[in-house]
């Protein structure tokens, strides 16, 4: 899963020409020449921006306050590979976080699904145990004295072996 998160100073505005690759909750009407830009690499890296794509209020939106308090951009952003898009559950900010920065925490909220294959976790099985082979006689006749024998060893364990190995245990 590749991602991009950061500071991409991109204003991506609300244009049609972009909704496959930015959905419809930009804060923004219209995109800088950094907006255009990182909207092209995302197309050509096969990228989503997800920063964009989820439904706040608009002050949940920006991650950037100039210092009059008067000017508010969503200029950072998170990009995620098209395939996995649908891992991030949600982006958004934290006014409350004091980072000692003009820019607010930007936060993502991540589900990793991991899958195996069935035919991978079967195969492992089939490896690990080979049930097959106890249909041949031979193996069959081969594993019952084998369980056989390990049962016998444990019947002549003595009781006097297993006490003193305890008070071994303890004087240790």
């Amino acid at each position: 899963m590749k991602s991009l998160v950061g500071d991409f100073y991109a204003e991506v505005g609300r244009e049609n020409i972009f909704k496959p690759t930015i959905g419809n909750e930009s804060l923004h009407q219209d995109s800088n020449n950094n907006g255009v830009g990182m909207v092209n690499l995302a197309t050509s890296k096969n990228l989503v921006v997800k920063s964009t794509m989820f439904p706040h209020r608009n002050i949940n939106k920006y991650t950037w306050t100039s210092l009059d308090a008067k000017t508010h951009n969503e200029i950072d952003h998170t990009l995620i590979e098209t395939r996995w898009h649908l891992s991030i559950l949600d982006v958004r900010n934290f006014r409350r976080a004091d980072c000692g920065t003009d820019h607010y925490l930007v936060v993502a909220k991540v589900r990793e699904r991991l899958a195996v294959s069935k035919q991978a976790a079967q195969k492992f099985y089939e490896e690990r145990f080979n049930l097959r082979r106890l249909n041949e006689l031979e193996v069959w006749k081969q594993y019952q004295i084998e369980i056989t024998d390990r049962f016998a060893a444990l019947e002549n364990l003595k009781l006097a072996d297993i006490s003193g190995t305890k008070e071994g245990i303890s004087e240790s």
